[in-house]
C-alpha cells in the first residue's frame, strides 16, 4: 500500500513538472482583479500580467479535479458573471485570422462560428458553426469588437452540467480594467505572448485561484516556484 501511494505521488510530481501552467490569483471571492504568472517546468516564465476576471469575483467551477471548498464559498453558476475557480485543461486558440500558426489547435472564428450558453441544448458549453436550427442562447465568435481577436479555451465544464458554466476563454480586455462577464482578460500584446508561447505537447493548465488557496496549489504542486 505504501510503495502503491509512493509511486502515485512520484508520477504526480512528474507529471506536474512537464506541464505548462498558467495562474491566475485573485485577493479574495469578491475581487475584479488577479494576477497571471505563467510556468514551464515548475519555473517562472514571463513577467507577471494584471488580468481582468469576473465582474462578480470568482466561483468554484468544474475542472480536471475538485479543489477544497467550505459550504458559504460560491459555486460558478450560469449568467453569474463569475469567473471558475480551479484547475482546468487549456484546449485550443481562436482568433479572426483565418491561418494563425500556433503550437495549439486554432479555431478560426468566423461568423458562423457561436458557443452555446442554452443549459437545455445538447450543444451546451461546445464551439459549433451554425445549425439549421440554432440553440435560443449563444455568443458569435466572430465578434464586433476585439475581444475574441485572439484567446484561448478554457476546459471548464467539460461534461456539460447544466447551469454551471459555460464559454469560458482567456480574451482580450473590453477596455483597460473592465471586468468581464466570467473569463479572464488582459491586453491584445499579453495575450499574443501567452499564445504563442502555449504548447498542446506540454500539456497547458490554467490554474485560477485566491491567495487563500495557494497553500491547497503548493500541496498539488510542491515544485512550482510560487515566490517571486
Amino acid at each position: 500500500m505504501v510503495k502503491s501511494f509512493l509511486i502515485i505521488t512520484i508520477c504526480q510530481i512528474f507529471l506536474y513538472a512537464s506541464e505548462q501552467i498558467v495562474l491566475v490569483v485573485s485577493n479574495d471571492f469578491n475581487s475584479q482583479k488577479a494576477v497571471l504568472s505563467c510556468f514551464e517546468d515548475n519555473k517562472r516564465v514571463f513577467e507577471t500580467i494584471e488580468v481582468n476576471i469576473g465582474k462578480n469575483g470568482l466561483g468554484f467551477g468544474l475542472g480536471t479535479r475538485a479543489l477544497l471548498r467550505t459550504n458559504d464559498e460560491p459555486l460558478k453558476q450560469e449568467g453569474d458573471k463569475k469567473a471558475p475557480i480551479g484547475i482546468f485543461t487549456l484546449d485550443s486558440i481562436f482568433g479572426y485570422e483565418e491561418d494563425l500558426k500556433f503550437k495549439m489547435p486554432y479555431l478560426h472564428a468566423t461568423k458562423a462560428l457561436i458557443c452555446v450558453d442554452d443549459s437545455n441544448s445538447n450543444y451546451y458549453n461546445q464551439i459549433i458553426e451554425i445549425k439549421d436550427e440554432k440553440p435560443k442562447s449563444f455568443e458569435y465568435m466572430k465578434r464586433d469588437d476585439g475581444q475574441y481577436e485572439l484567446g484561448i479555451v478554457v476546459g471548464h465544464n467539460k461534461e456539460q452540467i447544466k447551469e454551471r458554466g459555460s464559454c469560458i476563454f482567456i480574451h482580450v480586455e473590453k477596455a483597460k480594467g473592465e471586468p468581464t462577464a466570467g473569463c479572464t482578460s488582459m491586453s491584445l500584446e499579453d495575450i499574443k505572448k501567452i499564445a504563442a508561447w502555449l504548447d498542446k505537447s506540454k500539456n497547458p493548465i490554467l490554474i485560477q485561484v485566491t491567495k487563500s488557496q495557494l497553500g491547497e496549489i503548493s500541496k498539488l504542486y510542491p515544485r512550482l516556484e510560487l515566490q517571486e
